[in-house]
Parts: C-alpha cells; sequence; structure tokens
C-alpha cells in the first residue's frame, strides 16, 4: 500500500489516561515512539507539545463516549494545525489477543499513515454551539411531554376526565381550569364558565368530566406539576431567543428552509445544527441520507439482495424530519404528500414516511449547496411524467368497477383524457365480464389527436355511463353449497 503520511499519530482516549504513538516514516524506515498522558486540561497540553515537538501532521483519535472532547478542545487550538481526524471504534477492531492500550494507539496510527481511516463529520465551533442548543430543545420538550402525561395520570386517579373533552390539556381552557383546582376551587360549574373558544359550546361535558373525587394530597401534587410545566415552558421560551440570535446572520436559508412544506423554524434551526451551514463535505445529497441514516441498508449474500434496515445514522435530525413528513400527510396539491400516499400504498405507511424525511432532506442539500428556492411540482406530478401511463390505469380501474370508456385526448394537450360522447346503454348480459378490455379501450390507443372545435368549450367533462348489472343464474351447486362440496 501507498504511504499517504510521513508523520502521523494515533491516540487511544480513556476517561483518566491517553495513550499515544508517533509513526515518523522516511526512507523507508519507520520510528514510533509511545507516550501517556493524563486527562486535565494541563497534561493535555503537554501531549500538545510533544506531538509539535515530534511535527505531526495529522492525528486520528477514537470517539469514546465524550471522553474524546477535552482532547479535541486542545489539540484544535494548536498552532501547528493538525489535521484532526475522529475515528468510529467499530472500524478499528484488534484481533483477539492482541488487545492493549499501547497497541491500539500504534495500530491506529499506522491506519491513519495508509490512509485507512474514515473520519467522523465535527462541525465548526459556531454549528457546534448552534447544536448543543437545538439538542438542549429537544430534550426540554421531552421533559415537558413527561410531565403532562404526569397530569394526565393524576388526573384519572382522581375521575378527572378532563382530557376526554379538551384535546389539549396545555391548551388555555385547561390550563385555566387546572391553576383553580390546584388552588382549592373543585366546583364543576364554577370552572365550566372558565371555557375558552370551541370549548364554551361543550360546557355540559366539562361540568360532567370535572366530577371526581378531590383531595388536598391531589391538590398538592396537581400545583408541583403545574409549577414544572410553567418553567419549563419559560426554558424552552429563552432557548428559542437563543437559537434565533445565532441563526439571525442565516435569515435567507432559514426563509428559503421554511418553504419545504412541513418544515418551520423549530425543525429548520435543528437541520441546520446537525448537517452545518457547508454542504462540501457530503459530495452529494445521498452522502448525507447515509450519514443522516435516512436510507436502506446494504444487505447481499450471493448475489441476492435482502431486506436491508437502516443504520442508525443521527437520530436528532431523523427524528425530525420523519415528523416533517408524518405533518404533511394531509396537506393538500403537496408533491411530497403524493409521494407519501403512492410509497404507502404498496409499503405502508411507516417506510413512506421514511422516504418522504428522505427526499426532504435532498431537498435541504440543493437548497444549501446551489443557494435555490424550492419549487412545489403539485400532487399530479408523477401522472404528469408519464401521461399515457396514468391513463391506462385509470381507464382499466374503471372497467372494473363496470363502466364502458371511449378515451381521446384532447389536441390542446395529450395528457388530458376525455369522453367525445356519452355510450348508449348495452343490452342485458347474462354473466358481465368486468375485467375483459372492451373493444372502445382497444381502439382508444389507435386514435390520433384531432384540432379542437371552435363550437366546443375548451375542457370537456368526462361522460360515462353504467352498464346494467343482471343478477347472475344461480345453478343447483350455487344454491346448496353441500352439493358443491360433494
Amino acid at each position: 500500500m501507498e504511504l499517504l503520511y510521513s508523520r502521523c499519530a494515533g491516540l487511544d482516549v480513556h476517561k483518566k489516561s491517553v495513550s499515544a504513538c508517533v509513526r515518523v516514516s522516511t526512507d523507508g524506515k519507520t520510528q514510533k515512539d509511545n507516550a501517556v498522558f493524563g486527562t486535565f486540561t494541563g497534561e493535555l497540553e503537554q501531549l500538545r507539545a510533544w506531538l509539535e515537538k515530534n511535527k505531526v501532521t495529522h492525528v486520528a483519535l477514537e470517539s469514546t463516549g465524550v471522553f474524546w472532547m477535552p482532547v479535541w478542545n486542545v489539540l484544535e487550538r494548536s498552532l501547528a494545525n493538525f489535521e484532526l481526524v475522529l475515528i468510529n471504534p467499530q472500524h478499528v477492531h484488534a484481533l483477539p489477543g492482541r488487545k492493549t492500550d499501547q497497541k491500539d494507539c500504534e495500530r491506529i496510527a499506522e491506519l491513519m499513515q495508509y490512509g485507512l481511516l474514515k473520519g467522523s463529520f465535527i462541525p465548526p465551533v459556531p454549528v457546534r454551539e448552534l447544536r448543543d442548543l437545538t439538542r438542549r430543545r429537544t430534550h426540554l420538550q421531552g421533559e415537558r411531554n413527561r410531565v403532562l402525561n404526569r397530569i394526565r395520570r393524576l388526573l384519572e386517579t382522581v375521575n378527572v376526565k378532563l382530557g376526554s373533552v379538551a384535546s389539549d390539556i396545555s391548551g388555555k381552557t385547561a390550563r385555566l381550569i387546572l391553576a383553580q383546582i390546584s388552588k382549592g376551587n373543585y366546583v364543576p360549574e364554577e370552572l365550566a364558565k372558565l371555557a375558552q373558544a370551541s370549548l364554551k359550546n361543550k360546557k355540559g361535558e366539562l361540568i360532567a368530566s370535572l366530577q371526581g373525587f378531590y383531595t388536598e394530597h391531589f391538590r398538592w401534587l396537581l400545583a408541583e406539576s403545574l409549577q414544572e410545566l410553567v418553567q419549563l415552558d419559560g426554558k424552552l421560551e429563552r432557548g428559542d431567543k437563543r437559537i434565533a440570535i445565532h441563526l439571525q446572520p442565516h435569515a435567507d436559508l432559514i426563509r428559503r428552509l421554511c418553504t419545504i412544506p412541513g418544515v418551520e423554524f423549530t425543525a429548520a434551526a435543528v437541520i441546520l445544527a446537525e448537517i452545518g451551514f457547508d454542504m462540501n463535505r457530503f459530495p452529494d445529497p445521498a452522502h448525507l441520507a447515509s450519514w443522516a441514516g435516512l436510507c436502506p441498508g446494504n444487505n447481499e449474500s450471493a448475489g441476492k439482495r435482502y431486506s436491508g434496515t437502516a443504520r442508525k445514522g443521527n437520530r436528532y435530525l431523523r427524528r425530525v424530519l420523519t415528523q416533517s413528513a408524518w405533518s404533511i400527510k394531509r396537506k393538500k396539491n403537496c408533491y411530497l404528500t403524493s409521494l407519501f400516499w403512492r410509497i404507502a400504498g404498496r409499503a405502508g405507511q411507516k417506510k413512506a414516511a421514511l422516504a418522504v424525511a428522505h427526499r426532504i432532506l435532498t431537498i435541504v442539500w440543493h437548497l444549501i449547496a446551489d443557494g435555490s428556492t424550492y419549487q412545489e411540482f403539485g400532487a399530479n406530478f408523477h401522472d404528469q411524467k408519464h401521461p399515457d401511463r396514468s391513463a391506462r390505469r385509470l381507464i382499466r380501474r374503471l372497467e372494473q368497477l363496470g363502466f364502458e370508456v371511449d378515451a381521446k385526448p384532447k389536441a390542446e394537450t395529450a395528457t388530458r383524457i376525455t369522453i367525445e360522447q356519452p355510450l348508449q346503454l348495452s343490452p342485458p348480459s347474462p354473466t358481465p365480464k368486468l375485467n375483459t378490455p372492451q373493444p372502445a379501450v382497444a381502439e382508444a390507443s389507435e386514435v390520433r389527436p384531432r384540432p379542437a372545435k371552435p363550437s366546443k368549450p375548451k375542457f370537456q367533462k368526462l361522460l360515462v355511463k353504467r352498464k346494467p348489472r343482471t343478477p347472475k343464474p344461480t345453478s343447483t351447486t350455487d344454491a346448496n353449497p353441500a352439493i358443491s362440496r360433494i
């Protein structure tokens, strides 16, 4: 193998120690120098000085929990500008019986010299700070959801069914009612007067749902939970303001990302915090989707491809993209919605959501890399891509439902299917054959577009008439199932 780097270092990082090895290759000879350092900041600065003294250009270290971060923080501030590479420990497994700290760092340094190590994506400091904020927001939102779930459970324990009337117990009406209950007001009629908006029309249901077995113990627990909820809401609000300050220089990019269906400010902030603002790290959208864990895994053996589960990837990015995919499930006249249902019909909604998340990430890559703006294709994009195929599918579907269709393309555009004249009712048939192609359909493919007549309207409606269906003659075997079984 070709030697790419002459001076490399490999670091085996632990909680209290760092085993280091420097490999220097000159004139076909290789020299190794090993050392062990502590993990306090002063000891890590000694490690940095030792690497600078040996004129190391490339440093590779394992990703061991969070213990690699102190080492990284010290080395990235070096004046020598080391080429730092953070590697996955699973990629440098040692052979059984040859596992020691010194051998591990030597193996890492050797693999680095020959360019056999693939580094992880470590964004610059501003992006890492934004990532800390968005991930903190995700954790706070999870804690808030847990508090709401505890409040729902607490209400059920005293026969209060507020959640059965108010779909959101963190809404305005529910918060007012819960605040009064925590203060000792247990009269359902008075609590129902606090209803807001659409819940004003459900005062009777509110009164019935608020009849429970209130106790002082319940009131104290509810007050504590509501206080936690208020504190978490305040933390989320302050965190959102901090995120907005960090993203102020990228306001135009945020605006363009929010034009994607299902993506709003919070989702755009999480996406940028996880993938950064520079797409040179990912050569194309496929590399980005693979890194995020939004594509199928490779599982092939003996020339056969098997179902491959997606890799873990970045769970924060995958979560927000999947949530965005689910949110556009019912959107009208949307390309991504049509893609969702197109895949859901044959693979299920969960795989469809993952596929739409993949497509959203692909769009994000182009918006960041090219500086472009999202353009909506519309819900009929796939039908317009292959109009003849779509027409045949729809005609076949109408035939299965018992219709006779005579389809001819209009002169203005060949993508519109019209019926020139209504068909006459066919005579009753003893056994209608719904799945048999009709002669009119066979002739439809041979009809050429003709110029439109000025007297006719520009758009004609689809005129179909249903064939009369007669009951199938009942035979002796059909009338008596027992005979047919004999």
